[in-house]
C-alpha cells in the first residue's frame, strides 16, 4: 500500500517539519491558539493563581455587601456588576447610606440606581487591576517569545508551505482524475517511431477524449439529480429546472508525424469548433499535470505555448469589423509563433469576399506550417481542403453528418473532406421549401463556375508568392556576398598590419642604430681631435678650444633632433582645412597609405575620410595633407607633408 504513496511522499522529502517549534506552540497554548495557558511560563501560573484568589474573595465581599443592601431595601435584587473596569454593587439613590464611605462609580440611565464600590472592595480591586495587567504583559511576553521563534523559521517554514501546497495540488488533481474517470497522457517525439507501436507514427494518437468542460457540466448535474430526495415532487422539479444532459460525444484525434496543419471541415453546429477546443484543452491539461477524459494511452506532442483564435472579435469601440478584428489577431499569432506551438483558428479567413478569403487563408497556413508544430484550423472553404493533395503538411478531417435525420453525429472522419450542409441544416430547423429549392438552384448553376474561377486566384496567389520568395533570396544572396567580401577584404587589411608594424619597428630600429654608430664615430673624432689640440696648445688657447668643441658638440646634437610627427591643434588648424577629394595621412590609421575626404561634418574641421572600403570620422589636427587635385595647391607643400610624414615615421 505504501508503493501508492511514494511519489506523494517525495514530495515531502527534504522539509522540515519544526516538531521542536510545534511541541513548544502546544505546550504554551489550547488547542484553538486563542489563549495562552497557565504552564507557559512560572510567572503567569503564579499570577493567575493569586488573581483567582482575589477574584473569590472580592466576589465574595461583594456578594455579602449586596444582599445585605437588599435586605436593608436598598435594591430590588442583589447586584454585582462591573463598571469601569472595577466589580461594585447597585444600590438605589435614596439608600446610599447603606454603603458608608463607598465611591459611586456610575448612575443608571434615570439616576434611581448608584453603582458604588464599597470601601473593603477598593484594595481588592487595586489588586485584581494590577494582576490583570501583569497576566497581560506576561502573555505577551510568551507571544512574542513564540512569534521570535517563529520568525527564526520563517525560510523553513515557507519551504514547507510550499511543500503543502504541491501536495494539496497534487491531491487535487488525482480527486478530478477520479471525479472524470481520466488517464494518464504521455507526450511524444515526432522523430521516434516504433513498428510494434503503431500510435508511435502518431504525433497526436487520442481516443475517446470528452470535452472536459461539458463533461464537467454533465457529471455536476447528474451527482445533483443523485443527492435529490427521491420523491415525486422532487423529481418533477429537478427535470423542469435542471434537465439532466447526454454525455459529450467521445472524439478520436490521429494526427501523423509529418502533418503540420489539420484542415477541419463540415456542417455548421457540426462540432468543429468543439473538437479544435478540445485538442487545446488537452494540451494544456497535460501541460499542467492532469488527466483528461480519454481512452487507453493517449499520446500528444510537448507545445510550448497555444495559441488560438476563436470567436468574432469585432469591435465598435476600436473600430474592428469581424474580418479586422480576426486578422489582426493572426498578425499577432503569426508573429510570437515558435517550432513548438500549438495554433487553434476557427473559421480562417471568414467576414470578406470569399476568393481572397480562399487566397489569404493559403498563404497564412504555408507561411505558419514550417514555424510550428501543429495547426488545427475550421474552414468552409472547399478549396483549403484541397492543399493536402499539394501539399504533405496537410491533412483533413470532416464532422461527420447524416442525411438521414439532417444532424450531425459530433465524430470526427479524418482524411476526409467535410460539406457545410447549409441547405439540410436549413431544412431540418423547417425553413420554408420554396426557398431551399430555389436556393439549391443556385447552387448547381454557381458551383462549377466560381470554382474554377477560385483555383485560378489561389494558383496565381501561390505563383506570386514563389517568386516574391526567390527575388528575396536573390536579393539576400547578393548582400550577403557583399558582406563576405568586405569581411574578407578588412581581414587581410587586419593580418597585414601587424607584419607592416613590426616591419616598421625594425626599420627604424635598424636606422636608430646606424645613426647612433655615425654620431658615437664623430664624437669620438671630435675627442681626439680635441685631445690634440689640447696636448699642442698653449694655455692661453684653452678657452678658445673648449668653444669650438662645445659649439661643435651642439651642431653635432641638433643634426641629430628628432621630428614630431603630431604638431599642436592651432598650428595643424592653422596649416590645413580639409576638402573634398584631398588625400591625406591619419594619424593611427597605419602605414603609409593615403585616405581620401569624403565628407565635411562640421566648422570644426572634422571631417568623414574613405580607407578602402571602410569610412572613419577624423578631426584635421589628425591629418596631413597629401595630395590636393586643385591649382592653389603646391608642389612644395605637398612635398613638405610627404617629408614630415617620413620624418615621423
Amino acid at each position: 500500500i505504501l508503493c501508492r504513496y511514494t511519489s506523494l511522499l517525495d514530495i515531502l522529502q527534504g522539509g522540515d517539519f519544526l516538531t521542536e517549534l510545534v511541541k513548544m506552540i502546544e505546550f504554551c497554548l489550547d488547542s484553538n491558539l486563542s489563549m495562552v495557558l497557565d504552564r507557559a511560563s512560572e510567572r503567569l501560573g503564579t499570577i493567575r493563581k493569586e488573581r483567582r484568589m482575589n477574584a473569590e474573595m472580592l466576589e465574595s465581599l461583594l456578594r455579602d455587601t449586596s444582599v445585605k443592601i437588599f435586605q436593608a431595601g436598598g435594591a430590588d435584587s442583589p447586584v454585582v456588576t462591573k463598571r469601569r473596569s472595577r466589580m461594585c454593587v447597585g444600590v438605589k439613590a435614596s439608600h446610599k447610606h447603606l454603603v458608608p464611605g463607598g465611591i459611586v462609580l456610575s448612575s443608571s440611565g434615570s439616576g434611581a440606581t448608584y453603582f458604588m464600590e464599597p470601601r473593603d472592595a477598593v484594595k481588592l480591586n487595586n489588586t485584581e487591576v494590577k494582576l490583570s495587567g501583569d497576566e497581560r504583559a506576561e502573555e505577551l511576553a510568551v507571544l512574542g517569545l513564540l512569534t521570535s521563534r517563529i520568525a527564526d523559521s520563517r525560510t523553513k517554514i515557507r519551504h514547507l508551505m510550499g511543500k503543502i501546497l504541491e501536495l494539496d495540488l497534487a491531491c487535487a488533481r488525482g480527486s478530478y482524475a477520479l471525479w472524470i474517470n481520466g488517464v494518464r497522457p504521455a507526450f511524444s517525439d515526432r522523430d521516434s517511431s516504433s513498428e510494434s507501436d503503431p500510435s508511435s507514427a502518431y504525433s497526436v494518437f487520442i481516443e475517446g477524449i470528452r470535452h472536459p468542460l461539458l463533461l464537467e457540466q454533465s457529471l455536476g448535474i447528474a451527482e445533483e439529480s443523485a443527492t435529490t430526495e427521491a420523491t415525486e415532487v422532487g423529481q418533477q422539479q429537478l427535470s423542469e429546472d435542471h434537465p439532466v444532459p447526454s454525455m459529450p460525444v467521445p472524439l478520436d484525434m490521429h494526427v501523423k508525424n509529418d502533418t503540420r496543419i489539420v484542415v477541419i471541415s463540415g456542417p455548421n453546429t457540426g462540432g468543429k469548433t468543439a473538437t479544435m477546443k478540445t485538442l487545446g484543452l488537452a494540451s494544456l491539461m497535460s501541460k499542467a499535470g492532469m488527466f483528461f477524459p480519454a481512452k487507453g494511452r493517449p499520446r500528444l506532442p510537448w507545445f510550448d505555448q497555444v495559441l488560438a483564435d476563436i470567436g468574432d472579435h469585432q469591435s465598435l469601440e476600436n473600430s474592428l469589423s469581424t474580418f479586422s478584428g480576426n486578422i489582426s489577431r493572426l498578425r499577432k499569432i503569426a508573429q510570437v509563433v515558435s517550432t513548438d506551438s500549438l495554433v487553434l483558428i476557427d473559421e480562417i479567413g471568414s467576414g470578406t469576399d470569399p476568393s481572397e478569403g480562399v487566397s489569404l487563408s493559403t498563404s497564412i497556413l504555408k507561411y505558419l506550417a514550417s514555424r510550428l508544430n501543429l495547426a488545427v484550423v475550421t474552414t468552409h472553404y472547399a478549396d483549403l481542403s484541397r492543399l493536402k493533395a499539394v501539399d504533405d503538411r496537410f491533412e483533413n478531417a470532416a464532422m461527420e453528418f447524416c442525411l438521414e435525420t439532417l444532424k450531425p453525429t459530433y465524430r470526427v472522419l479524418w482524411g476526409s473532406t467535410g460539406n457545410s450542409n447549409a441547405l439540410s441544416i436549413a431544412k431540418s430547423i423547417g425553413f420554408d421549401q420554396k426557398v431551399l429549392d430555389r436556393a439549391q438552384e443556385w447552387v448547381e448553376k454557381l458551383l462549377p463556375d466560381k470554382q474554377k474561377e477560385r483555383q485560378g486566384l489561389l494558383y496565381g496567389s501561390l505563383l506570386d508568392e514563389r517568386n516574391l520568395l526567390e527575388s528575396q533570396a536573390n536579393e539576400v544572396a547578393s548582400v550577403l556576398s557583399e558582406v563576405e567580401d568586405l569581411y574578407n577584404e578588412i581581414r587581410l587589411e587586419a593580418d597585414g598590419l601587424d607584419s607592416r608594424v613590426a616591419a616598421l619597428k625594425a626599420k627604424e630600429s635598424q636606422k636608430v642604430q646606424q645613426e647612433l654608430k655615425s654620431v658615437k664615430s664623430q664624437m669620438d673624432l671630435l675627442i681626439k681631435n680635441f685631445e690634440v689640440q689640447l696636448k699642442n696648445s698653449k694655455l692661453e688657447q684653452y678657452n678658445s678650444i673648449m668653444r669650438k668643441a662645445e659649439s661643435a658638440t651642439a651642431s653635432l646634437a641638433a643634426a641629430h633632433q628628432p621630428t614630431e610627427f603630431a604638431v599642436s591643434d592651432g598650428e595643424n588648424k592653422s596649416l590645413y582645412v580639409p576638402q573634398i577629394g584631398d588625400k591625406v595621412y591619419v594619424e593611427g590609421l597605419g602605414g603609409g597609405s593615403m585616405a581620401t575626404v569624403v565628407e565635411i561634418l562640421s566648422e570644426d574641421g572634422s571631417c568623414m575620410v574613405q580607407y578602402g572600403k571602410i569610412k572613419v570620422r577624423a578631426k584635421n589636427n589628425k591629418m596631413k595633407l597629401a595630395q590636393r587635385d586643385t591649382k592653389e595647391t603646391s608642389a612644395s607643400s605637398s612635398a613638405q607633408g610627404k617629408v614630415r610624414f617620413a620624418s615621423a615615421l
